[in-house]
């Protein structure tokens, strides 16, 4: 039954916590020493702080970030997350000025829990489709984008 638990709590924090911004279910949800490994991030985030300062970063850049479970996963002590984000990109992120395009990405999230909390967490996020949508990088088939054809000339 504790599978089910930590799949609940998986959920609530993508719909409280990521999408309407509960930022004191961070305390509620994860451990203090929690580390959250994200190739976005130059350094794991550390703790429910970190988290708080992540998803605040992101949610000022998209004030309507909503996250939507696709499907959960769990086994022993671990639960994975398939997720859709959408938002309208409204403010400054990574440097970015606001462009108000709207982005949907996908990811996905590997949670391991201890103590009835998150304890760590591995998470992969289409970040060059986000770049992408908002206009920061050249998509795949936009003029200037570069291709594997354009390497082998």
């Amino acid at each position: 039954m504790l599978t089910e638990e930590n799949k609940a709590l998986v959920r609530e924090v993508f719909e409280e916590l990521f999408s309407k911004g509960n930022l004191a279910l961070a305390d509620q949800a994860y451990a203090p020493d929690y580390v959250g490994h994200d190739p976005a991030n130059p350094e794991p985030l550390r703790g429910p702080e970190g988290v708080k300062q992540d998803i605040s970063r992101y949610r000022r850049a998209f004030p309507d970030l909503r996250f939507t479970v696709e499907d959960l996963v769990a086994e022993g002590d671990k639960v994975v997350a398939r997720v859709t984000v959408r938002g309208t990109h409204q403010g400054e992120l990574m440097g970015i000025a606001p462009t108000g395009k709207r982005a949907e990405v996908t990811g996905i999230s590997i949670v391991r829990f201890a103590g009835g909390k998150i304890a760590e967490e591995w998470g992969n996020w289409d970040t060059l489709g986000l770049l992408q949508q908002i206009g920061a990088v050249p998509a795949q088939d936009s003029p200037g984008a570069r291709t594997a054809a354009t390497y082998e000339k």
